[in-house]
């Protein structure tokens, strides 16, 4: 169920006419047949508008508990970027008259076209002026946006040794598939909702499970103890988020590097030979999992643009 809206810019945006058509045409799909298998999201800016909503104590489409802590966050078009919940848990920077902020998605909006975002209030506010209701703005998503905490896994009301359906937060990047073995068993796919559960309709039995999490640049991290508790959110250590780089899933041990010599009186300190030096960017935070160590080496900024247009169309699903 999306958050109330019914006094949100947006409506009043849209036409009472146009508003009307939108919600007696317009029904709520809960379920889909499965997940598509998802292509990294284009991280080019684009344009658009933005109004604001409240949510009113209600839960948006994907599903997540409550919204996130700092307040900032988004709905986006149903039927266009929220992508049948595959942008659900993502994050967008958007760029308003007064300045920028980062959004988490957290739900759809059944009446806005590509380019239009329904923000919180408080992210309004801080690119906007809350009384201009709609504003001009630039977004483009964020691939390995920091979260945060470690991914957590919430087991659905409903759920039981026959029929399995799972959220996952805290995973930073669009995922594309997501795995559960029972105990003792094998992996079984799950397929994602548009309310951004991911379901196993035959059930793993009643576990405790283990859960392999890979999201659309090729990274996974598996968590294991996950037990058949419905309706609580279960916290772990494991991390899938702040790198668009595949990573290992088994540690590799690192090199120890040689013992340096201590310099005595008969030993002289050889001088440096003089060596042109660059500066180095800054690079992107590396994975970090409770399966994974050391990271594998970053791309740099400008490779790592061309490396996500090159891939946009190049589906990595497991």
């Amino acid at each position: 169920m999306t958050g109330s809206r019914l006094f949100s810019p947006r409506w009043l945006a849209a036409g009472g006419a146009v508003v009307l058509a939108a919600i007696l045409g317009v029904t709520l799909v809960l379920q889909n047949s499965g997940a598509a298998c998802a292509a990294p999201p284009s991280t080019s800016a684009k344009k658009g508008k933005a109004t604001y909503f409240f949510m009113e104590g209600t839960l948006g489409n994907c599903s997540f508990p409550s919204p996130p802590a700092d307040d900032l966050y988004v709905a986006l078009g149903q039927h266009n970027e929220y992508s049948q919940g595959a942008a659900c848990g993502t994050y967008i920077d958007v760029t308003g008259p007064k300045g920028k902020t980062r959004v988490k998605v957290i739900d759809s909006c059944p009446e806005c076209p590509a380019g239009h975002l329904d923000l919180s209030l408080k992210a309004f506010q801080k690119i906007g002026v809350k009384s201009d209701g709609i504003i001009p703005i630039t977004y483009k998503a964020v691939p390995g946006a920091a979260v945060p905490g470690p991914l957590s896994v919430r087991v659905k009301e409903g759920s039981s040794r026959y029929w399995l359906s799972v959220l996952i937060d805290n995973h930073s990047n669009q995922l594309s598939s997501v795995k559960v073995a029972g105990s003792g068993g094998s992996f079984k796919n799950a397929s994602r909702e548009d309310f951004n559960y991911w379901t196993i309709p035959s059930g793993a039995g009643n576990g405790p499970f283990k859960v392999k999490v890979t999201d659309v640049y090729g990274n996974s991290v598996t968590v294991s103890h996950i037990k058949l508790a419905v309706g609580k959110t279960q916290k772990t250590t494991a991390k899938l988020g702040g790198s668009v780089v595949r990573q290992p899933e088994t540690a590799t041990p690192a090199k120890k590097a040689p013992a340096k010599k201590k310099l005595t009186e008969k030993t002289t300190k050889p001088t440096p030979k003089p060596t042109k030096t660059t500066a180095s960017p800054t690079r992107a935070p590396l994975l970090e999992s409770a399966t994974t160590s050391p990271a594998a080496p970053t791309t740099q900024p400008a490779q790592l643009d061309a490396n996500l247009a090159a891939n946009a169309d190049a589906p990595r699903c497991s």
